[in-house]
């Protein structure tokens, strides 16, 4: 039987019927993706703040422009599909860790504390360091100015380290807040009445690690010569252990609730932390591979020879970086040294995070750019920063200023899933201190010493990337998760001031004088 054959006709109508399906599923997909963001799109929190003029889009168009440009196309595809594939033995990798009764923010001043006193002079305050360090040093000099009974006058914020950064207080914190939150603590004045401009100071150089004595006896003496004192520098003023209770729970209140960002830091923030979960669970990877920490710390293993150089350079000319000659690849086996991105893939590979897990690269510039980053992104090629998530109007005012962006990364890994730090230094520890007072969320830390011997084993084909180098890995690291422990005292055998350099510091573990397991004694607000 032969088949009938259509006309030429027939088959042009069905043809001409074909394309216009085509055309009005694509048209449909496309204004269901960009002209009615659901509450899922990682654009929706941006849609709506440019439609409330927050950030100051003029128009629909510029909107729509804005959030088609940004679409990354890495993740053009469904960003949950990992989230709905998740065994429930990948979902452990995401659990915060066990608490262990179940601690909370515990703040609270107990019933013998007191509004604070007449003031007997001004304290001026010259922090020093980047932005986790100098907020480190503010609310240690909120307590100081407590203990003395003095009025606090707004810090004025480092502007000649590293990065030059001209930001003053008000740009990176909200004054307002910080001033009203601390009211019956201590008395914060915005700038020194000017009857005191011409008043003669006293310099101090407040000595580190110091306990309430050293302030009660010694810095309270020089009321009876001055009405206002500067304090030279701010970071590592105080005790980390041993000191009264409601002066450790001041600190906390200062550190994780009083120094709020400003208000433009918060809303752009918590704008890159809805995008990023609209990607499922999340890593932030605070990243410490930039110019500044490799110059520092002497570390250039996996740099070429010119980099090197460059670094030892920078390392020389710097005057405050006391030590000059250092071996790198002494640093690095001793787990001086910040893992560098290749390792880190390695690493949470080893962990058992699969390769489209969304990681957050919480950091300044990489080091050496894409040579150095392609390791990372072939074990996990979904990489967000704050560049990709943010347009380039969103980030302009920020950008110049490095403690405003560091800010945003702030934010972004406070509130991710997972927190996860090549490099333990001032970010990683105020990072770590503020998800365990916020619920000891999942934050690992990587043994970097143990793992310098598990990379050079690969390194030389003697174990490879599989089941064993991830079951070694995980049992490592198995106690690094970020459950309750009291804070690290000073190690055995040290003494003097290296006894004390040797604790661990108050803001990376504020157990036990700001967490309890009695949620009568939690304050009010319990985040910052």
């Amino acid at each position: 039987m032969q088949r009938r054959r259509l006309r030429p006709s027939s088959v042009a109508v069905l043809r001409s019927v074909l394309i216009c399906a085509i055309a009005t599923v694509s048209l449909v997909a496309l204004l269901d993706v960009h002209v009615s963001p659901s509450s899922s799109s990682p654009f929706r929190a941006a849609y709506t703040l440019a439609k409330r003029h927050e950030i100051g889009y003029g128009s629909r168009r510029s909107e729509l422009a804005w959030m088609q440009e940004m679409a990354p196309p890495q993740l053009s595809k469904a960003p949950t599909a990992f989230h709905q594939e998740a065994s429930q033995e990948s979902e452990k990798l995401w659990k915060p860790p066990s608490n262990h009764g179940g601690f909370v923010p515990c703040v609270k001043p107990t019933s013998s504390y007191s509004p604070p006193g007449e003031s007997r002079g001004y304290l001026l305050v010259s922090t020093n360091g980047g932005l986790n360090q100098m907020r480190a040093g503010i609310s240690d000099m909120v307590a100081i100015a407590r203990i003395i009974n003095a009025t606090l006058v707004i810090p004025i914020l480092d502007k000649s380290s590293f990065w030059q950064d001209s930001s003053n207080f008000s740009d990176v914190f909200d004054e307002d807040y910080f001033i009203h939150s601390l009211a019956n603590d201590v008395k914060i004045m915005k700038k020194l009445p000017k009857e005191f401009a011409a008043a003669t100071k006293s310099v101090k150089y407040f000595k580190s690690w110091s306990g309430i004595e050293y302030y009660r006896d010694k810095i309270s003496q020089l009321w009876d010569y001055h009405k206002v004192i500067r304090a030279a520098k701010s970071d590592s003023r105080l005790a980390n252990n041993n000191l009264p209770p409601d002066i450790q729970k001041l600190r906390c209140r200062a550190f994780y609730q009083a120094l709020r960002f400003a208000p433009g830091i918060e809303g752009l923030g918590k704008l890159l932390v809805e995008r990023m979960r609209s990607y499922g669970p999340f890593i932030a990877l605070h990243l410490r591979y930039e110019k500044d920490m490799l110059a520092f710390s002497g570390c250039t293993y996996g740099l070429s020879a010119s980099e090197a150089d460059e670094l030892t350079t920078i390392r020389e000319i710097i005057p405050y970086w006391k030590v000059k000659d250092i071996d790198p690849m002494q640093q690095r086996s001793k787990g001086y040294c910040p893992l560098t991105p290749k390792e880190v893939g390695i690493f949470l590979s080893a962990l058992g995070y699969p390769s489209n897990t969304p990681i957050y690269i919480a950091a300044g510039d990489i080091y050496g750019g894409d040579s150095h980053m392609v390791d990372l992104e072939s074990h996990f090629p979904i990489l967000m920063s704050k560049e990709k998530l943010a347009s380039a109007d969103e980030l302009e005012p920020f950008r110049p200023y490095a403690a405003q962006m560091a800010a945003l990364d702030y934010i972004v890994s406070v509130e991710s899933d997972v927190f996860v730090s090549s490099y333990l230094g001032n970010m990683a520890r105020a990072v770590e201190g503020h998800r365990r007072f916020l619920g000891h969320r999942r934050t690992i830390t990587p043994d970097r010493k143990a793992l310098v011997h598990l990379f050079d084993k690969i390194e030389r084909g003697s174990i490879k990337e599989g089941k064993k180098l991830s079951d070694m890995t995980s049992e490592i690291h198995k106690r690094r998760q970020g459950s309750p422990r009291k804070r690290k005292g000073p190690i055995s055998g040290t003494r003097g001031k290296e006894r004390f350099r040797s604790e661990e510091a108050f803001y990376e573990n504020p157990l036990p004088d700001c967490l309890c397991r009695s949620e009568s004694d939690v304050t009010s607000s319990q985040r910052p």
